[in-house]
């Protein structure tokens, strides 16, 4: 959002905040979808049924002090770039942001094979970032190391700015993204899984996806949330390929340019 700078007004302030806390609760409205950003105004709001899903890197301040900024640059460009990428394929994603070198997501989830979908992703973005690492390593950058939360929840969803300005932004709040952003954290700490996932998307998973993870928690609590590190196979193959083969004969052959952005429809596999 970039500044007006406009004059401040107490006065005007004042009546701006009086009219906010005076709103109806009522202009909050139920959705099981995520809503055109346009039916936003200032006055209202909607609670929506999502999953949410978060990538963040870890120990970054190491790579500001290893690198130059140009190659910062190119690391996080990268990073953001084929993130959004993997995110941005699924057909219920349905908002992507930025947030420093956290990447996160929204998606509609109406249904259980909908979060399936959505759980399919976190193992493709582990992958991404192993093939990313391949890269980074040729050029003698360091390489990174993400933690990947997600969670199934409601969220709240508002304009937020300053009305008559022109600064204004779409803003999610609530449990599933406090949650799925904690998770995230929490991931490929101190020998934890890279990928965690909440109690609510755990109980929407099918028997395939339930035997990567394991439990966070104690027998007498039970399980907080569950845990896992686990990739696509079809992107590890074809990671796999590309790094054994030359170069040369992956273009010659056609099988370079343009093939991770194919749908890879594959399995999941631990790694």
């Amino acid at each position: 959002m970039k500044a007006t700078n406009r004059a401040y007004s107490i006065e005007s302030s004042d009546e701006r905040m009086c009219h906010i806390l005076g709103l109806d609760d009522n202009v909050y409205v139920d959705s099981a979808h995520i809503p055109d950003p346009n039916l936003l105004t200032y006055d209202n709001g909607f609670h929506v049924d999502c999953a949410a899903v978060f990538i963040d890197i870890r120990g970054s301040s190491g790579l500001v002090r290893k690198h130059s900024t140009p190659v910062l640059g190119k690391i996080y460009r990268a990073y953001i770039s084929e993130c959004i990428a993997v995110l941005n394929q699924d057909p219920n994603c349905g908002e992507i942001f930025i947030q420093g070198d956290c990447v996160g997501a929204l998606f509609h989830v109406p249904t259980a094979e909908d979060v399936n979908s959505v759980f399919f992703r976190t193992g493709e973005l582990n992958s991404l970032i192993q093939l990313l690492n391949w890269r980074l390593g040729q050029k003698g950058y360091s390489t990174l190391e993400c933690g990947i939360g997600m969670s199934v929840g409601r969220a709240l969803m508002i304009k937020a700015g300053y009305k008559g300005s022109g600064i204004n932004d779409v803003i999610w709040m609530g449990n599933v993204v406090n949650e799925a952003a904690k998770l995230c954290h929490l991931g490929n700490r101190d020998g934890s899984g890279v990928i965690q996932v909440s109690l609510s998307t755990y109980a929407k998973l099918n028997s395939s996806h339930r035997e990567l993870l394991n439990p966070v928690g104690s027998l007498l609590l039970g399980a907080k949330h569950y845990q896992g590190t686990f990739v696509s196979t079809d992107m590890e193959h074809w990671t796999a390929e590309k790094s054994s083969a030359k170069e040369s004969e992956w273009i010659k052959l056609g099988k370079w340019v343009g093939l991770i952005d194919e749908p890879l429809p594959g399995s999941l596999r631990r790694a």
